[in-house]
């Protein structure tokens, strides 16, 4: 299942749809990019106003690694011949109730912690060279065939799935976040799946393939149904 398409046309996002029998709740799962065109966020804001409640994702609070990290692509929209923006989305302001389930400021940072220090060292000396590259290259990376994304491992996941940087990276970036999303998504169906509601996930297109698998796995939910909408046109 593709949830990140490159293409002639440019790079699309598949809004999915996911249900299960028995269950008037249903799913739509937004695969975010921190980076997009302006056009993308529009049209992701228009569909949350119809929905019923937006689970959103957003690390609480703010910290010296947040800012650090968040600096790899909040570098390719402050080179305007860009012409992309980071998500301006207004959760809070759609009139529309928003949950966040996600880690504190101080929970990532103890993820971050668990690290081997040589890893940490590793991923700080690349962030100036991934923001230098972002700045310079970020328009070129989103419209080329590596911003693809699916279900399955790409062939890039597989080569390093057994390395134990790729592990620990994994584990303090997307483990414990993922974990605590899916709790709060089985509390949903568990006190409001006779509720004929619309809920909204939006969270990184990382994380998308783990809530997909999760629903599925643990609920029964499956995606019915899937709507592009354009990142970027080339």
């Amino acid at each position: 299942m593709q949830i990140i398409e490159h293409s002639v046309v440019g790079t699309r996002s598949a809004v999915l749809r996911l249900r299960r029998p028995g269950s008037q709740l249903q799913f739509l799962v937004f695969p975010m990019l921190h980076v997009a065109s302006p056009g993308f966020y529009a049209a992701v804001t228009q569909r949350l106003r119809g929905c019923d409640l937006l689970v959103v994702e957003g690390i609480g609070g703010r910290s010296a690694l947040g800012s650090a990290l968040t600096l790899t692509y909040r570098a390719m929209p402050a080179n305007r011949r860009s012409g992309l923006v980071t998500d301006p989305i207004p959760y809070s302001s759609l009139g529309v109730e928003v949950l966040n389930p996600d880690v504190t400021a101080a929970e990532f940072a103890q993820g971050w912690r668990a690290m081997p220090l040589r890893y940490r060292l590793q991923m700080w000396l690349m962030i100036p060279v991934v923001t230098v590259i972002q700045f310079f290259g970020g328009t070129r990376r989103l419209l080329s065939p590596e911003i693809e994304m699916s279900d399955l491992p790409s062939p890039t996941d597989e080569r390093y799935a057994d390395h134990e940087f790729t592990e620990h990276a994994e584990r303090a970036f997307g483990g414990a976040r993922d974990e605590r999303l899916l709790a709060a998504l089985s509390e949903l169906i568990r006190s409001r799946s006779e509720e004929r509601i619309d809920v909204a996930v939006v969270y990184g297109a990382g994380h998308v393939p783990a809530i997909v698998r999760g629903l599925f796995e643990l609920h029964g939910y499956r995606p019915r149904a899937a709507e592009w909408l354009t990142v970027l046109e080339r």
